[in-house]
């Protein structure tokens, strides 16, 4: 049994780095941190805790995901979703700071912001990569190096379930790109035609609701499917690790040479009475 178990984990850890290992948890939220969080933790530091003014918090707060686009283009050429996606936001921001005077339109103004979040997100879905999966997939691989490999194979085609598991990804961003656009709609369209002193709460009112909403329609089209898609493509990785390693030993038994059975002498052969 200890045998057994140890060469199951080495199989395993083989495995592993055959898919080229597992990140830690805290890689996996990295993009989050420092594309989302910490552009918006500067934004709110400025502003609230420093004095400076919107659009100066709003320009500062914009020079990590700038740096971070510029580098992702320079250095690995290729495009920081999360970042770009933030840097327009901030400019979209910016160029709207300098709105003042109806209170409507500084009402219908706060929805171009998620319009513009959701427009990058069915973006990024047309071009392949949907932005969204950022930050689902840590909360789905949990930091568990099995679930990251059976992610792995899961995202290049090799598994069986690579199909549905890709269409279940873009289902899950495109939610998400809908639901910020029809937020904005209804933002716009309230701004205009309710009462001020009533939209003044009932867009952060309408923005919670969206956001319970799409958890529950996303979870339930996409990322619960998927759930169980990565526990089940895990499962198989595990017995596939598991049969390999048996392999060897199962065959060295099968083709092991059998000793031959010496033939009795007619002197071995016992006399009948």
């Amino acid at each position: 049994m200890t045998k057994n178990a140890g060469n199951q984990t080495q199989a395993r850890t083989q495995g592993q780095e055959l898919d080229g290992g597992s990140p830690s948890p805290i890689a996996h939220l990295k993009p989050l941190l420092v594309d989302i969080a910490l552009p918006l933790g500067a934004y709110y530091l400025l502003k609230d805790a420093c004095g400076t003014t919107t659009f100066a918090a709003l320009a500062w707060s914009s020079v990590i995901p700038a740096v971070r686009t510029v580098w992702s283009l320079v250095k690995e050429r290729r495009t920081n979703g999360l970042a770009g996606l933030i840097l327009v936001v901030n400019v979209v921001s910016l160029l709207l700071s300098a709105v003042a005077g109806d209170p409507r339109l500084m009402l219908a103004k706060d929805g171009a912001v998620s319009s513009t979040v959701g427009i990058g997100i069915l973006v990024s879905v047309l071009l392949g990569r949907p932005m969204m999966t950022a930050g689902m997939k840590p909360f789905l691989v949990k930091g568990d190096a099995a679930k990251e490999a059976a992610w792995q194979r899961l995202v290049s085609g090799r598994a069986a379930g690579s199909a549905d598991f890709l269409r279940k990804e873009r289902t899950f961003s495109v939610v998400w790109g809908v639901a910020l656009l029809t937020e904005c709609v209804a933002r716009v369209v309230g701004a205009y035609t309710i009462p001020v002193d009533t939209m003044v709460w009932l867009g952060g009112v309408m923005m919670a609701a969206v956001m319970v909403v799409t958890f529950m329609v996303s979870g339930a089209f996409a990322a619960g499917p998927m759930e169980r898609m990565l526990a089940q493509e895990t499962e198989a990785g595990e017995l596939a690790a598991a049969g390999t390693t048996a392999t060897p030993a199962t065959a060295a038994a099968s083709t092991a040479p059998v000793a031959p059975v010496a033939a009795r002498t007619p002197a071995e052969v016992p006399a009948v009475a």
